[in-house]
């Protein structure tokens, strides 16, 4: 993710939405907005950078929030699972269920998560009432992602060290219709956030999922 000072012209949010985002809430009650925020994106998109500014601009008006990033997921709850289709999908399956109860006490819960494939998400979204699943797609080209890779992943699945890894080796299926889509080359992390909250505040119902009611197995084949 680039420095603001790396291209500051091309950063900038528009001051009628800046204005709109600042101002602090009297309460924090009033402005709570139970809900989850899903970022999904490939490796090196910029993910857990934007979710660590969200949340600070979410704590910052008050406001209380929950995390749950796909590292931390990996060392603890999902620490038994690999990276075939179906560890993929009970990742995100399990990452869904445990926003879910979060939301259930009031909080808004950010979710970074590669969650690669349509078919999971739609699962994962299923889980929430109407208007409660905030999809963003963290969009960056896979040439930047790759010039990034901050913790060398990419190198590694380019030399065949690591198999199965997104975007080489592994699809990724990019949201066809997220709530928000952010372009993360021109944005940077604070902007984004301001971005995803401005959205997250303004955001309508969407049609109910088929079979909402419907919590079963991940799809192994998603």
């Amino acid at each position: 993710m680039k420095h603001a000072a790396d291209n500051a012209e091309q950063l900038t949010v528009e001051d009628s939405v800046v204005r709109a985002l600042h101002p602090v809430p009297s309460s924090s009650t009033e402005r709570q907005l139970p809900g989850v925020i899903w970022l999904t994106g490939r490796s090196g998109a910029g993910k857990t950078t934007i979710a660590g500014a969200l949340e600070l601009e979410f704590g910052r008006r008050g406001m209380l929030v929950g995390r749950l990033d796909g590292d931390d997921l990996r060392t603890g709850l999902c620490r038994d699972l690999g990276f075939s289709d179906w560890d993929r999908s009970e990742n995100v399956r399990r990452a869904a269920e445990a926003a879910h109860l979060m939301t259930r006490s009031g909080l808004t819960v950010i979710v970074s998560l590669i969650s690669p494939f349509r078919a999971a998400r739609a699962e994962a979204r299923a889980l929430f009432a109407d208007g409660e699943f905030f999809e963003v797609h963290v969009d960056t080209p896979l040439e930047v992602a790759e010039r990034r890779d901050p913790k060398g992943l990419y190198r590694r699945a380019r030399s065949g060290e690591i198999m199965q890894f997104t975007g080489i080796d592994s699809p990724y299926e990019a949201p066809e219709s997220p709530e928000l889509r952010l372009e993360t080359v021109t944005s940077t992390p604070a902007e984004c956030a301001l971005k995803i909250i401005y959205a997250f505040e303004h955001r309508g119902a969407r049609p109910a999922s088929p079979g909402r009611a419907a919590r079963g197995s991940p799809h192994a084949d998603a």
